[in-house]
């Protein structure tokens, strides 16, 4: 085992070698995983005394019956109920869930905002959280919602964890170190984290300030997309998916755990650190995953593929072919295609598309949209390129092209989302983005065989 030397870090199971060092590869595979040797029970889950002198403890993401079930055997210092007591209610403002609908705010538009700044006030995890827009209803378990994180300070002798939804984290600026009951995931740009609905963590701030943007996912989890007839290569595979291996800590300190449960939130205060996992088994568990290594495909010979070819993720919702919320990569790619308008053409869409920019430059709008900054194209409202995009695109030489230095993403859900107050009137709204497709002119003259 590698024992820390900092009283203050945990202790980690033996890390694996090369690229994976301290994680384990693979999506939603069956792991298993000991920070001290012999602390996990073989060929049982639940012996009648635990190595260790540990307790035994199953951690549920999905029904019982479901097909195929998702849990994690966890083997702790002390049972999850230790980790909990009585509960207060406290308020986190910035921090909304769906049905989260302001009377004062128009929904229906298209929308972008610049980078949403720092501050000089200190903000966690908790307290950095901006959310953005929602849609659902959390108390239904359907839908999303999507959020700025602002974070300068690590939380300390601080846990949190969400009854409500997974989070999918998507950095754009700094790196952060989420240390979870299940194990370390260091984060940073160009990477992602997935963490599960109700595993208590704490995130620290590894180099800052840091900003990113989160999808809270009410709903099924997210899993990989069929591929169809891409088949077995290509797009996300699981191998890139890295979950991490067992580490605890066994610390006796006065400690906050806040909940997030049913759109409310409420803390308890214990005695000792709650990331008392010392090993664990089992298919519900958090990931990170490098974006860089996500392979896009497209069209060779003409025309422009659904942007449906560049799902990382999928939470399918109960109408097949529909999802709850779709994630979305637009990285760096060859354009090949012959005698096409080759970016995004304009169209309207029964889905709600949320993006963000990562870094560099989207095609489809080469001004205005910057890295950090976010852009919302509601339920059925038209959106495409602005008038330079769609001049330049029209009258290009369409030669083999690298879209270079691009990385933005879409949070895309069935739903559409609201705006909450902060968004319509806190964060830096771009008022004059609608105007971006005011000077695309009319080009019809009847003329036939004209082009």
């Amino acid at each position: 085992m590698n024992r820390p030397a900092d009283p203050h870090e945990m202790i980690q199971a033996p890390s694996l070698a090369g690229p994976n060092e301290g994680y384990m590869p693979g999506f939603a595979n069956d792991f298993e995983t000991e920070a001290l040797p012999g602390a996990l029970p073989q060929g049982m889950n639940s012996p009648q005394k635990c190595n260790y002198g540990l307790y035994g403890e199953q951690l549920s993401g999905t029904a019982f019956t479901a097909d195929p079930p998702e849990r994690t055997w966890c083997y702790r210092i002390r049972p999850s109920v230790k980790h909990s007591h009585r509960y207060e209610k406290i308020d986190l403002p910035h921090w909304k869930s769906a049905p989260c609908v302001d009377p004062d705010v128009i929904s229906l538009g298209q929308y972008r905002w610049d980078p949403v700044p720092h501050s000089d006030e200190g903000l966690t995890w908790l307290t950095g959280m901006r959310t953005m827009t929602t849609a659902g209803d959390v108390n239904t378990q359907v839908g999303m919602a999507s959020h700025i994180y602002l974070v300068t300070e690590s939380m300390v002798d601080s846990y949190f964890f969400s009854a409500d939804s997974e989070l999918l984290v998507v950095p754009q600026e700094g790196r952060l170190r989420f240390a979870t009951e299940l194990g370390i995931i260091d984060l940073a740009p160009q990477e992602i984290a997935i963490i599960p609905r109700g595993l208590v963590y704490r995130v620290e701030v590894l180099e800052g300030p840091c900003r990113g943007f989160v999808c809270e996912n009410y709903g099924q989890k997210f899993e990989l997309p069929g591929r169809g007839p891409i088949g077995a290569n290509c797009m996300a595979n699981p191998r890139d998916f890295k979950a991490p291996v067992a580490a605890f800590e066994d610390r006796e300190t006065p400690s906050t755990v806040t909940i997030k449960w049913c759109g409310q939130f409420h803390e308890t205060k214990i005695g000792h650190s709650p990331l008392d996992v010392v090993a664990w088994h089992g298919n519900y568990a958090p990931f990170k995953y490098d974006l860089t290594t996500y392979c896009p495909v497209g069209a060779i010979l003409f025309d422009h593929p659904d942007p449906s070819i560049f799902t990382v993720l999928t939470a399918p919702s109960g109408v097949p072919g529909t999802a709850n919320i779709d994630f979305v990569l637009f990285r760096e790619r060859w354009m090949v295609a012959e005698n096409t308008f080759r970016p995004p053409w304009y169209h309207k869409n029964i889905m709600s598309e949320l993006m963000g920019n990562i870094y560099g430059q989207y095609d489809a709008k080469p001004q205005g949209f910057v890295p950090g900054g976010m852009s919302l194209h509601n339920m059925m409202l038209p959106h495409g390129p602005d008038k330079n995009a769609f001049e330049g695109a029209s009258n290009s030489n369409l030669g083999p092209e690298k879209l270079d230095n691009t990385m933005s993403f879409m949070f895309e859900t069935r739903f559409p989302q609201h705006l909450t107050a902060f968004a319509a009137k806190d964060a830096p709204l771009q008022d004059d983005y609608i105007d971006c497709w005011s000077d695309i002119e009319k080009k019809f003259d009847g003329t036939p065989g004209l082009k």
